[in-house]
């Protein structure tokens, strides 16, 4: 319909539209991938070497637009690190909710570990490398609560061990346990998934290894 105002012959102005455009949120999926793209470069560089860019340039991205996604490389690294230990802890739980014996206990336990380690390479990685230093930051003092929850974990299980006769009545449990948690972990610096071998039969060799020197000689 015409303007009213409009002299005769004159052309209609066209009314403008609006160049706003609609917000759209990230993908969980992009997301997934960027944490992993950064979890990546973290273990490879470490946390301090690594820079925002860094993880933007390996994502193929600009710098500006990760921050579309993350606020800071902090809350990534925060991320990364949560989602490993919520899984580890939910396969954890489970085991321990089981009650089962000390040696079958101790088994599961290293499985999951090797599992988390085939799901989370890089976090694992950033983990024993990092957390020392992080647990001074008030963000990351789950870490050390972790840890607490961790240690207990193993110890009880280990000292049981020895009070039902399962393993040596020698055995210090603590040098055990020390052992048994490096060896694990340390498998985060070479394992890399989709290997010759499932986490599964890494674990059995390993428990192989380990529990015919603490179980009871015969």
């Amino acid at each position: 319909m015409p303007n009213p105002k409009q002299s005769a012959g004159e052309k209609p102005v066209p009314q403008k539209q609006s160049q706003k455009k609609p917000q759209v949120s990230p993908s969980p999926e992009r997301r997934r991938e960027l944490l992993a793209i950064a979890a990546d470069v973290f273990a490879e560089q470490g946390y301090n070497a690594t820079t925002v860019r860094k993880i933007a340039d390996a994502a193929g991205m600009l710098a500006g637009s990760l921050y579309y996604h993350f606020d800071s490389k902090e809350s990534m690294l925060e991320e990364i690190l949560r989602t490993f230990l919520t899984e580890l802890w939910d396969g954890y739980d489970s085991v321990l909710r089981a009650q089962l014996d000390p040696r079958a206990t101790l088994e599961a336990l290293v499985t999951e570990s090797f599992r988390e380690i085939d799901r989370h390479r890089a976090a694992v990685a950033i983990y024993q490398k990092e957390s020392r230093h992080l647990v001074a930051q008030q963000r990351f003092q789950y870490l050390s609560d972790s840890q607490q929850r961790f240690e207990k974990a193993w110890l009880t299980t280990l000292e049981r061990g020895v009070a039902e006769g399962v393993f040596r009545d020698d055995l210090d449990v603590r040098l055990a346990y020390r052992f048994v948690r490096d060896t694990v972990w340390v498998a985060a610096s070479w394992y890399r998934p989709g290997g010759g071998h499932s986490p599964e039969e890494i674990a059995r060799q390993y428990l192989s290894m380990v529990l015919d020197g603490i179980s009871v000689r015969t």
